[in-house]
């Protein structure tokens, strides 16, 4: 082997170890990929950076913007909710709708995006029919993942592996190339849930699992015993707390108490004015006012505050404020048309992942307040203030239901339960009949072939912008730029893999060795060496290396190489195994009160039930 090849095979290995451990960000490794191929010289500063200007990347940032608008508009959700309206209260046809809606929406846009739309109803759902959400919510990421597999833009691997074909001079998949294989894997997925599935996944109803059933608000003030933990403090004239801003006060800081609602005797309204005098209306009624950092609190407020009764007569002693009777109706206020609470779960790419909502800036940034952190498995309550924050990790929030349903708008940092669109609706539901529009028209674009795939997702992308679909800045925010660093960063490592000769090296062994067993028995090992990467790596960094040896491999053994990169490609999107091995799969994990065995028992029977569609399908399809 040349020094390139073992300077390429090093990068590789440490660019793997590192996506297995997880000690970096997977975009911070690639680009680390990017640098090291330079650095060593195995690539040009122009091979190395060309990943950047790939059709791939421009096709995956563009449909993260169409998938967007489809989210911010309410269509998604309109159409999932139509859907799931049909599933009734058994859990047979339950897993049967559930697993063909997440199939079908995943098929246009992201697995991710599908489960992250579909998670609360079918939280919803669970908790009407009385079944235990565990029994739902894995064939719910299962669902997502097959659908993935059944059309060109379901998942990043099929795009790539098409893309090569391209590069290849060789005949492309079109949109639906997938969807004769991937509709027989979804019914066998389908089947092998109702069958097998519903045996093997466990009926969890702790108390974790049962929070995150909770949609209605007045049965979250319940479940959390807001009602038992709120005080009210009248701030007298002579209190030095009295014109201070909230964040002066350090009431969460110090002393461990919450600000909710500020009552706020209301300004006197003149009604008549004769010359210097005035009659004026003063009205009984105090005027609610939702506290942020910036709020000066005045004489004569009555704060309204969820706090320990110790640390509540801490802050009372500290700034002489007085206690007041608590009613049923300042438990009640927290819940209007203008704010209330809601359950938020933390999603594996979420960028609070590891920070402590301090270090996060969570309140100033987002204007709620954090009343609570439930964290599956643990018992004890985490710190509001020290615990950093963990996937699957479900934070009560109290605010203005504008700012709860901005939440939803960072579908990479948050997943809203319940819908607090139902009091203010989707940020641009009015746009949801151009939104579904444009997609048709991006759908039959793709399907007819009028276009490169590029050109259609991007101008799909520019005209949901123009129509008022989403913003600019919108587009910007749905665009999950760690997925197009790391897409960026690793098509890099496929070219050097080509270019000092470890493809055709490895190609060679592998034909060499299993070649005589003919190409039906190859297909079947490239299958599961790329299933078992794509339980530790991402799809995408699979789909990269893994393409171009799957690619070579026909060249050897002169078959059609479009079956051999079909089967890479769906290879790549059954990540089933492993909690960790798709954003979908730990997405679900906290609110089913998953284990990694739940997984592994589920999955790899998954996997070999699809390697055996993939064999039967593919050659029918693409005879060798």
């Amino acid at each position: 082997m040349s020094l390139e090849m073992w300077y390429t095979l090093a990068i590789l290995i440490i660019a793997i170890v590192l996506f297995v451990t997880e000690w970096l960000r997977v975009d911070i490794v690639a680009l680390g990929v990017v640098v090291a191929l330079m650095l060593t010289g195995v690539l040009t500063t122009g091979e190395a950076i060309a990943g950047f200007s790939n059709s791939v990347v421009i096709i995956v940032a563009a449909l993260f913007v169409v998938g967007g608008a489809v989210r911010l508009t309410g269509l998604a959700s309109m159409i999932g909710q139509r859907i799931l309206a049909i599933a009734g209260d058994n859990e047979t046809r339950l897993v049967v709708v559930i697993m063909a809606a997440s199939a079908i929406l995943s098929g246009f846009i992201s697995d991710t995006g599908t489960v992250a739309v579909l998670l609360p109803a079918i939280i919803s759902l669970s908790r009407t029919a009385k079944i235990s959400p565990s029994k739902l919510l894995i064939p719910l990421s299962y669902g997502a993942l097959l659908g993935g597999a059944t059309t060109l833009i379901g998942t990043t691997p099929n795009i790539i592996v098409t893309d090569l074909l391209r590069e290849e001079g060789e005949s492309t998949f079109q949109f639906f190339s997938y969807t004769p294989v991937g509709s027989l894997m979804v019914l066998a997925g389908i089947g092998f849930m109702i069958v097998v599935g519903r045996r093997i996944l466990p009926d969890n109803q702790p108390l974790q699992s049962m929070q995150a059933q909770i949609q209605n608000p007045t049965e979250l003030l319940d479940l959390y015993r807001l009602p038992d933990n709120l005080y009210r403090l009248r701030v007298p004239a002579g209190s030095e707390l009295s014109h201070k801003t909230v964040a002066d006060s350090r009431l969460r800081d110090e002393f461990d108490v919450t600000l909710l609602e500020i009552q706020r005797q209301s300004q006197p309204q003149p009604l008549v004015r004769l010359g210097d005098q005035s009659l004026v209306f003063q009205s009984e009624a105090p005027v609610a006012v939702h506290p942020t950092a910036e709020t000066v609190v005045l004489p004569n407020d009555v704060l309204v505050i969820q706090a320990e009764e110790e640390a509540m007569r801490k802050a009372v002693a500290f700034w002489n404020l007085g206690i007041q009777p608590v009613s049923e109706d300042d438990g009640n206020g927290l819940l209007s048309k203008e704010a209330g609470i809601a359950e938020v779960i933390i999603p594996p790419r979420s960028t609070l992942h590891g920070k402590t909502l301090v270090e996060a800036r969570f309140g100033t940034t987002n204007r709620l307040t954090v009343l609570n952190i439930i964290r599956a498995g643990v018992d004890e309550k985490p710190d509001l203030k020290t615990a950093p924050l963990e996937v699957g990790d479900t934070l009560l929030v109290q605010g203005l239901w504008e700012d709860i349903l901005a939440l939803k708008d960072r579908p990479r940092d948050f997943v809203v339960l319940g819908q607090p669109e139902a009091m203010l609706g989707a940020p641009y539901q009015h746009r949801a009949p151009l939104a579904l529009l444009v997609m048709a028209g991006m759908l039959v674009a793709l399907i007819t072939g009028v276009g490169t795939v590029a050109m259609v997702s991007l101008s799909a992308a520019l005209v949901m912008v123009l129509t008022g679909c989403l913003t600019m800045d919108d587009a910007y925010d749905s665009i999950d730029w760690k997925s197009i660093v790391l897409i960026a960063g690793m098509l890099p490592m496929s070219t050097a893999l080509n270019k000092v000769g470890l493809v055709e090296e490895v190609a060679s062994g592998l034909t060499t060795s299993f070649g005589d067993l003919g190409p039906l028995f190859v297909m079947a090992g490239l299958f599961l060496i790329t299933s078992m990467f794509t339980q530790v790596i991402s799809n995408t960094a699979t789909a990269v290396l893994m393409a171009p040896i799957a690619f070579e491999i026909a060249m050897q053994l002169d078959v059609t190489p479009q079956a051999f990169l079909m089967a890479v490609s769906i290879a790549a999107s059954m990540a089933f195994a492993s909690p960790v091995a798709s954003p979908v799969n730990t997405l679900v994990m906290g609110a089913g009160s998953y284990r990694f065995k739940d997984y592994i028992k589920s999955g790899v029977p998954m996997v070999l039930l699809m390697l055996v569609v993939t064999l039967i399908g593919v050659p029918l399809l693409w005879p060798f």
